[in-house]
């Protein structure tokens, strides 16, 4: 059994060096998009029917979704982006809050015009994502 200073001193002698804690393959925004694809489809679900119980229903599928999206992004917001990333795209900060708020937004509405700025902002991300896996 190895002692707790052998252990300390094991540990001490590992230098491990990473991008980011997993390999980057597990990275995408597409997780968000998927999510926020849903939230629409749930809005526009509501917005063509007439069935009460099938609305509620919509609205908390929905709201599940959007706070999938917000995870999502946060995930990728605090564990991929580094600050290289923020000097070269100084605007990802900016696109990253105003996601996530809007996917806050999609939340309190059944307007497929939330989703859709949603969906654009997540686009935007993507852009700037695979911009930063080619560097």
């Amino acid at each position: 059994m190895m002692s707790l200073k052998g252990f300390t001193n094991f540990l001490s002698a590992r230098t491990a060096s990473a991008h980011c804690d997993l390999p980057c393959g597990v990275y995408d925004p597409v997780q968000a998009r998927i999510e926020a694809d849903a939230v629409k489809a749930c809005m526009e679900k509501f917005n063509a029917s007439s069935d009460e119980v099938f609305k509620e229903r919509a609205v908390r599928i929905k709201e599940d979704c959007a706070d999938k999206v917000k995870r999502h992004l946060w995930i990728l917001w605090t564990d991929y982006f580094k600050p290289a990333h923020l000097q070269a795209h100084p605007t990802l900060h900016e696109v990253f809050w105003s996601a996530t708020k809007t996917a806050g937004d999609a939340k309190k509405t059944n307007d497929v015009a939330v989703a859709d700025k949603l969906l654009a902002e997540i686009a935007e991300i993507d852009r700037i994502f695979w911009e930063t896996k080619k560097g």
